[in-house]
């Protein structure tokens, strides 16, 4: 449930190794599938992948799986949408960036949603066209459903970890959203020369600080992150844009309310000083407001 990056990923790599998949998208994305194929771009494979494209929610109504990978702020609608159809042994999972998705999607659904942190660098480089830049690893909750899945997706290729804290992983995650996508986003730059600019990782240790103090009012468990991993990031996958940046070059809204906005919120209502997360969030928004944003290399380009 939603054709982006992250859904075109995991959906053709289940679809490679042999699974019946169905990708719900916009219908630009429906009509340039059905016509030449979803194309799957990685190291070791360049080809097209048996997939299923449709425009409505109901494509799903025989799935055991469902992989919920819409935008955050796009959560309640689609949940709505997907609500009727789903059967009622389907097992779902939220494969989406934010910490509270899961626990948004569940109301909507009156059905357990499995939470997932997924860490994979991947964006549409054409229409009908995922490539693959890096990971695929992803964290999921415990639960009888996801033990067993967990299994069919390491089969397919996709490693799996199953914990008892996901919501640990989810925040591991957050935190580094919150360092990497709105600057990137903000210049335009992957990752690699972003951090070669004087500064930025001192924001970004502002921004880390931000997260981490505003998570343990929340009374959550929060470690330090070790910030010489959290750099280390740029320099595994150098010439990735971030999400937040791919969405602005295509004209796209972002998910920033949903992650340094989400700092931001619950630190204003918990009387914790968030600057950093909130100059980032509103020069996110203010580009976001602005037509003709200045794009990324074609090559790169969403």
């Amino acid at each position: 449930m939603g054709a982006g990056a992250v859904g075109c990923y995991y959906g053709a790599v289940l679809a490679r190794a042999g699974h019946n998949v169905t990708l719900v998208g916009r219908q630009a994305f429906v009509d340039r599938v059905t016509t030449y194929g979803l194309r799957l771009e990685a190291a070791d494979f360049n080809d097209i992948v048996p997939v299923t494209p449709s425009t409505d929610a109901a494509s799903l109504a025989e799935a055991d799986i469902v992989l919920f990978s819409v935008k955050s702020g796009d959560t309640d609608e689609a949940g709505r949408s997907l609500a009727p159809h789903l059967k009622p042994d389907a097992t779902v999972f939220t494969f989406q960036n934010g910490v509270d998705n899961a626990e948004r999607l569940q109301a909507i659904l009156q059905r357990p949603v499995i939470a997932a942190a997924v860490y994979v660098a991947a964006e549409i480089v054409g229409p009908g066209h995922v490539k693959h830049n890096g990971r695929g690893d992803i964290v999921i909750g415990v639960s009888p459903a996801g033990n067993r899945i967990a299994e069919t997706f390491r089969a397919a290729g996709i490693p799996v970890t199953i914990s008892d804290n996901v919501n640990a992983a989810l925040w591991s995650k957050l935190i580094l959203n919150c360092a990497y996508n709105a600057l990137s986003a903000a210049a335009q730059v992957p990752y690699g020369p972003m951090m070669e600019t004087g500064g930025v990782r001192d924001v970004m240790a502002d921004v880390v600080r931000e997260c981490v103090t505003v998570g343990r009012a929340m009374g959550l468990d929060i470690q330090d992150p070790d910030m010489e991993t959290l750099f280390g990031l740029a320099r595994s996958m150098p010439n990735q844009y971030s999400s937040t940046a791919q969405d602005l070059a295509a004209g796209k809204p972002t998910e920033i309310d949903y992650l340094n906005g989400f700092i931001v919120r619950k630190g204003r209502e918990l009387g914790i000083a968030t600057p950093a997360n909130r100059v980032l969030q509103v020069i996110v928004k203010l580009l976001e407001s602005r037509n003709g944003a200045r794009s990324i290399p074609s090559a790169h380009r969403p």
